[in-house]
């Protein structure tokens, strides 16, 4: 086939211009496609900042507190060091269960009575306002706390707050809280607790280690070793290059309705418990507990009404004894400290109730008279959480695989039965006479087995004549264990 006539070869020329005139329109493309991406871009960031500002504006209050306030002395009550982080132990679950926002705790025996007990520790609070790094408190005061701080951390962070201490000796065998805050690596929650790392980030951003196969990079430089609260922004699993922004740690429980653990403070006296507190307004509603006090079943229901809820637990001499140690109140009658003095259990079998077991029957007792004023919103769900009860060492199976267990047994007791051949009119002869060499068989091999050990027994009688002849003999039976074969007579040491 021939071109058709009259058109010309093009030059060389030509080819290269077209060639040039693609290449401009491609450039020409791929600008456009930039400058469209960029102005979304801009369209986004514009979006964020107003949606930002809308969420500052309407920005959700702080859900309402409870506090609680307990003696440090109740550890010196125990007989063991094993006791006393057990007794600390009881109070970090209690708080945990019931959502203790802060725990307070606080000297009960004041400085003059225990002064060889009392040691060294950094107050922030102190460093803060300037008047001094390092106060003095109580050695039982300072252990409750730290075991109290120590099982409120999550599990992959201790290793970098708490070194080996004596207090902490014990620690290992106590109870976990299991908190919402104590994620694992397969969690998806959009908020986790971390720790600033020392690893090179670019400027205004560092990398914090929240728990992940990889670390978080934020949005803020902070100097190394402190602890932070993260907002993933994105939570899939095994993200290489993990972004997120640091937030304030009542953020997860105001935002998702997590209970994200408590705090703790150290007041030296029961003074210092309503002075140095953290909210600026205090506590609007104090309760002291003692059996002294009034009846809780005369309070309706949700009677209490509260922001800030505080209360306040003795130890063995009662409020009575901590208010008498405290030079700095010139009051004589607890009651006069509180907006309700409440006994809890007025019908008490014990002549005492410690302080431990005290705390859970309160904040038990209580749970009806409660009326926050600002109440949690509906919590979310942490996906990827295990279930409750294998969380505590249970195992649920699956449907799945309950099928797959019941298929291996079966197919097991298939394969232990014997096979028994179906009865017909021509065979039935046959597993008669079966039957028969059977039976017979089994009485030669059990009249063998009984020559061999009365044998034996005259052996042992020969060597030891002193020893007594037990009255049984072996008498061979007719239903014996038909596996026995011949080739298994010859050997018969395993029923001896």
């Amino acid at each position: 086939m021939l071109s058709s006539v009259g058109e010309s070869p093009k030059s060389w020329k030509k080819i290269n211009e077209e060639r040039k005139a693609l290449k401009k329109q491609r450039k020409n493309e791929k600008l456009l496609k930039m400058l469209e991406r960029q102005q979304k871009q801009q369209e986004q960031a514009a979006e964020n900042i107003k949606t930002k500002d809308n969420i500052s504006q309407t920005i959700k209050e702080n859900p309402s507190t409870i506090s609680i306030a307990v003696p440090g002395s109740i550890l010196e009550n125990a007989q063991s060091a094993e006791l006393r982080s057990y007794v600390a132990g009881q109070i970090a679950r209690a708080a945990c269960i019931f959502r203790v926002n802060e725990v307070i705790v606080f000297d009960d025996i004041g400085l003059a009575t225990a002064r060889e007990t009392k040691i060294n520790y950094i107050d922030n609070d102190d460093h803060k306002k300037g008047e001094g790094s390092t106060r003095t408190v109580r050695s039982s005061c300072l252990q409750l706390a730290r075991i109290l701080q120590y099982l409120e951390c999550p599990q992959y962070l201790r290793k970098f707050f708490f070194p080996i201490h004596k207090d902490l000796k014990y620690s290992g065998l106590l109870n976990p809280l299991d908190a919402p805050h104590h994620l694992r690596q397969d969690n998806i929650f959009r908020y986790r607790e971390g720790i600033v790392t020392e690893k090179a980030a670019k400027p205004d951003h560092c990398y914090v280690n929240v728990g992940l196969l990889n670390e978080v990079l934020v949005n803020k430089a902070i100097q190394s070793g402190f602890r932070v609260t993260v907002k993933l922004d994105n939570q899939q699993k095994n993200i290489k290059k993990q972004r997120g922004s640091v937030v304030s740690p009542d953020e997860p429980r105001r935002e998702s309705g997590v209970y994200w653990g408590y705090t703790i403070r150290i007041a030296h006296s029961i003074a210092e418990i309503f002075t140095k507190s953290p909210y600026s307004d205090g506590y609007d509603l104090t309760v002291g507990t003692s059996d002294r006090g009034r009846n809780v079943h005369e309070f309706p229901r949700q009677s209490l009404s509260y922001n800030h809820m505080l209360l306040v637990f003795g130890g063995l001499q009662g409020l009575e004894g901590a208010l008498a140690n405290d030079d700095k109140l010139q009051i004589d009658d607890p009651e006069l400290l509180f907006d309700h003095y409440i006994n809890v259990l007025p019908k008490q079998g014990s002549r005492t109730i410690r302080t431990e077991e005290a705390l859970l029957i309160t904040l038990a007792a209580l749970q009806e008279k409660f009326h926050p004023k600002i109440a949690d919103i509906e919590e979310e769900i942490i996906e990827g959480a295990l279930p409750r009860s294998e969380d505590t060492g249970g195992v649920i199976w699956k449907q799945r695989e309950i099928k797959s267990k019941k298929k291996d047994l079966k197919r097991k007791l298939k394969e232990g039965e014997p096979q028994v051949p179906e009865t017909t009119e021509d065979n039935s002869k046959e597993i008669n006479k079966a039957t028969e060499y059977l039976s017979k068989e089994n009485n030669e091999t059990t009249e063998h087995i009984s020559k061999e050990r009365n044998e034996q027994k005259v052996k042992k009688l020969k060597k030891n004549p002193v020893v007594q002849e037990v009255d049984f003999e072996i008498v061979p039976t007719n239903n014996f264990i038909s596996e026995v074969s011949k080739n298994h007579t010859e050997d018969l040491s395993k029923f001896d």
